[in-house]
Order: C-alpha cells, then sequence, then structure tokens
C-alpha cells in the first residue's frame, strides 16, 4: 500500500484533525504517524497515512476538497521498512540549547549539522520568558542521526564551538 506524507495547516479550530481523519478513514487509510501542533494562530502538521492503492486518487481528490477548512499538500512516502533499514546504521544523537533569544541560532547551529551530514529526525523550538534577568530564552531540542563513517566527537566540538560563540548553553548525549 501506498504511504503519503500529508502536511496540513489552517486556521486553529476544534474539529481540524477530526476533519482529515474521517476523509483519509473513508479511503481505507490508515493513519500511521502524526506531529501536530499550534503555532500563532494556525493549526500546522505533518501526518503519515497508508492507503489502499486504488484509493489514492481518490484520497488525492477529497484532501483537496478540505481546502477551505484547512491546505493539505499529499507527498509520496517512503515504504516503512525501507526508512527503517536506511536509518539503522546512523548514530543517534541528541542536542539540547538554551540560551538568551536572539537571530541566529537556528542558522548556526544548522549549518554545523548540514557541513557534518547530519539527518534532523526531531526538532523543537520555542521562547519562554527569562525567569530572573528578564527578556526571552530560546530552547531547542535536536535529535540527528550521524551518517555511518561519521565522528560524533568530531560534531560535539564544532557544535560547542558554536554554542560558545552564540553565548548559548549546550548539552549532547546519545540518542
Amino acid at each position: 500500500m501506498p504511504r503519503l506524507v500529508l502536511t496540513v495547516i489552517g486556521d486553529d479550530r476544534a474539529g481540524l484533525v477530526e476533519a482529515l481523519a474521517d476523509v483519509v478513514g473513508e479511503h481505507g487509510g490508515n493513519w500511521e504517524q502524526s506531529q501536530m501542533a499550534e503555532l500563532a494562530g494556525q493549526f500546522a502538521g505533518i501526518v503519515v497515512v497508508e492507503v489502499p492503492e486504488e484509493q489514492e486518487a481518490a484520497l488525492r481528490t477529497a484532501l483537496d476538497g478540505l481546502d477551505g477548512l484547512m491546505e493539505v499538500s499529499a507527498h509520496p512516502g517512503v515504504d516503512a521498512r525501507t526508512a527503517a533499514e536506511a536509518s539503522a546504521a546512523w548514530t543517534p544523537f541528541r542536542i539540547d540549547l538554551i540560551g538568551n533569544d536572539h537571530p541566529g541560532i537556528v542558522r548556526d547551529v544548522s549549518a554545523v549539522l548540514a557541513r557534518h551530514g547530519l539527518s534532523i529526525e526531531t526538532m523543537t523550538t520555542g521562547q519562554r520568558d527569562a525567569p530572573m534577568a528578564g527578556g526571552r530564552l530560546f530552547e531547542a531540542h535536536i535529535v540527528v542521526r550521524v551518517p555511518p563513517g561519521g565522528d560524533p566527537a568530531d560534531v560535539r566540538d564544532d557544535l560547542e564551538r558554536v554554542a560558545s560563540e552564540l553565548f548559548v548553553d549546550l548539552t549532547l548525549g546519545h540518542g
């Protein structure tokens, strides 16, 4: 059965997930995995569904019919077994970062990740009030995969150098 990766965005309101799940279910689809959140008044998400091959075109058409309630784009996904086999040899590495918020943090950290050929598995970022000093803190929690032959120690050194330049605290670990 084909897997589809759906990207979803719409004005945040009750019933969006139900409407999407109804369309997927009506076409024999199986909701496998998702990550969704309200961001700046918008409900945004990514959903992986598996659908019978003979229902794929009809599902895509029905998803287009949700426009007005939410925008949904369907992209071809990779078979679950193929994806698992491809990432099995990659070493997981966790990055937790916190510091005073300022432009360029994500840009500089992601440049290190790209330079070392790392694949981002998950990345969550946000801001919060600094409890004692005032101002805003930026925090990021990232799980990456180091490719076969990559050296986590080199990644660590490079990230620690960038963290000191950005004046942020960094915690690194495996998985």
